[in-house]
């Protein structure tokens, strides 16, 4: 073996001890953020005035998709949208 390959593996086994324990709580931070953004996004649609609904307009049809798996993490059994048909 190699010096370069012994020091990209020692690397690799770093990285995955100093990364290990926290890549749950950073995947759940994502996954809250992700959701917030989603919450800002469909918010003109809930009945929540939304300022800046001019520009987040554009992005829905491209979160339509992940409408569904969003509304069951607030728990919301059925779309809480009238034009939106998921469930």
């Amino acid at each position: 073996m190699r010096w370069s390959q012994i020091y990209q593996h020692l690397r690799y086994w770093l990285e995955e001890f100093y990364q290990a324990p926290y890549r749950q709580e950073l995947a759940r931070e994502q996954q809250d953020h992700n959701d917030l953004f989603m919450l800002l996004v469909f918010s003109e649609m809930l009945g929540v005035p939304n300022p800046v609904s001019f520009y987040t307009l554009e992005l829905l049809p491209l979160l339509y998709d992940d409408f569904h798996q969003w509304h069951q993490r607030q728990g919301m059994d059925k779309s809480p949208l009238d034009n939106v048909r998921c469930c």
